[in-house]
């Protein structure tokens, strides 16, 4: 039997009243760990105490000034025999020595373990029974900034970091009410990932709480490193290409759908927070439609879906036009196409392909290049290659038009989850385009809107509210209904309180007295 199976009953043995043997024992369980502290000191002239925390994690500063100094002082001065009641030795370096803001309790190693590996302090005294955990924690974290993958025109500027505090204080700021719930929650088995999960009392549904929190309870891992991990676990059908929660950087993205009824988990060390439920169309969005003239953000809506029918179908159309249907290409543009592709040896889908996976390389290497770069190499290395196989005759001037509209195309999704399935269900499209012509097409998009209609997102319809039907929930789809319209939230998600501003809001010319 391994080392690391022996320490898991002494993990969880109580405290004992003897400093030596609880102070060996944590040696034993840190063995091998430099950056773990053990501070003897001495109160008086008879008890004896020790700090155990985790350079790196902590504010020696901190620990200084409000543990160190103050317990040295009072024993100095004030601490002539030890107390042998553990109560009224807690309840006086509680309130009369150590003057951190908090301080709680443990009463075995695991605690112990737990705290000190979170980055509070154990203070660890001889006759007690319990140990004390005083809050200095510090480490070195990114500014609030502006996301990079999600910047906007007019909008708050700042993003979510790699601090779970930092992150919850965002969403706070914004929503002053005690109906914000933030509930506290540890993920895996080693890395104890904190996580927090927020929703709006008497707005979001009691039901879909609690399947958010059974959910994540359920996850049973080594270690929880990034958000994708939870988006992945707690998905309902994880083996779709559409994904089924959301990610953001963005706090009012949070926010605003938290007043939908939405519930939202925030995961310590990633800037990425997750929201359920979602639909497809919420994929489309951006939080920046919310803030312009809903004329504007309309027409941008407008354009979006476009161009996502664009990145989906352009290439595959292509295919099939040159390869089965060419009766359906005007002539003049057809002899142009054709006298292109004089030189090219290969059919319309191995061109398509070519060009294709050529493209999605080039986009990849711009994002894993550095970023000085990575742009300017992604750009250039597209127009050198593109004109270089268009004179070698390898591939169509079209082509490369096609293939450049498309990838401009897919930029134009605001989630990059979203953009990344529509880049990959093309390749499939161009096969089927290859195949059958436009009945290749149509029996995709027929297969592609039969899985989507049986997609659910936390129990909603992913298609909602297309599939089932809610005419009232037709103002923040396709279009961006003016606020005063908008007065009640989505039929499918705040089904508790379902009015969010008061039905005389409307718009219209300002009162003047007569």
């Amino acid at each position: 039997m391994g080392k690391g199976n022996l320490m898991e009953p002494l993990k969880s043995d109580p405290l004992s009243t003897n400093l030596l043997q609880n102070v060996e024992q944590l040696k034993t369980i840190f063995d091998r760990s430099s950056d773990i502290v053990f501070r003897d000191f001495q109160l008086g002239e008879t008890q004896q105490g020790t700090l155990l925390f985790l350079d790196g994690l902590v504010n020696m500063k901190l620990i200084d000034d409000d543990v160190i100094k103050p317990l040295l002082e009072y024993g100095k001065n004030n601490w002539t025999q030890p107390i042998c009641r553990y109560e009224e030795m807690e309840n006086l370096l509680r309130n009369q020595v150590i003057s951190a803001a908090q301080i709680s309790s443990g009463a075995n190693f695991q605690d112990v373990i737990d705290h000190v590996l979170s980055g509070d302090t154990a203070l660890i005294l001889d006759g007690a029974e319990r140990a004390l955990f005083v809050s200095a924690r510090e480490w070195e974290s990114r500014a609030v900034e502006e996301p990079a993958t999600e910047a906007v025109i007019r909008g708050p500027r700042d993003g979510f970091t790699e601090n779970l505090r930092t992150n919850t204080s965002l969403i706070r700021r914004r929503l002053k009410t005690p109906q914000l719930k933030m509930e506290a929650m540890k993920v895996g088995r080693l890395s104890k990932t904190e996580l927090v999960i927020t929703y709006l009392d008497h707005i979001a549904d009691d039901s879909l709480v609690a399947e958010v929190r059974e959910r994540i309870g359920r996850i049973d891992i080594d270690a929880i490193l990034e958000s994708g991990y939870i988006e992945e676990l707690i998905e309902d059908t994880p083996s779709s290409i559409f994904p089924q929660v959301q990610s953001t950087e963005r706090p009012d993205k949070v926010v605003g759908n938290l007043l939908e009824g939405k519930v939202a988990i925030i995961i310590d060390n990633t800037p990425f927070a997750l929201y359920v439920p979602v639909t497809f169309y919420e994929m489309l969005q951006a939080s920046e439609d919310y803030y312009g003239r809903f004329m504007i953000s309309t027409a941008i809506r407008w354009i979006r879906f476009l161009f996502l029918v664009i990145a989906l179908f352009l290439p595959s159309l292509y295919i099939a036009l040159l390869t089965f249907h060419q009766e359906l290409v005007p002539s003049t543009l057809l002899y142009s196409v054709a006298s292109s592709r004089e030189t090219v040896p290969f059919p319309a889908i191995i061109e398509a392909l070519l060009m294709e996976i050529a493209f999605e390389g080039l986009r990849e290497a711009g994002v894993r290049l550095p970023r000085p770069v990575g742009q300017s190499v992604s750009i250039v290395g597209a127009l050198v290659i593109g004109q270089a196989a268009v004179q070698a005759g390898i591939v169509s001037a079209p082509m490369v038009i096609v293939v450049s509209i498309t990838g401009i195309a897919s930029f134009i999704i605001p989630s990059f989850s979203q953009a990344v399935a529509i880049r990959m269900l093309r390749f499939p499209m161009m096969f089927l385009a290859g195949s059958l012509g436009l009945y290749g097409i149509l029996l995709g998009v027929l297969f592609i809107m039969s899985h989507m209609c049986r997609l659910r997102s936390f129990g909603m319809p992913y298609l909602s509210p297309l599939a089932p039907l809610h005419f009232g929930d037709f103002k923040d789809v396709l279009v961006r209904a003016p606020w005063w319209s908008m007065t009640n939230r989505p039929e499918e998600g705040a089904k508790r309180n379902p009015q969010r501003m008061k039905r005389s809001m409307r718009s219209g010319q300002p009162n003047r007295k007569e």
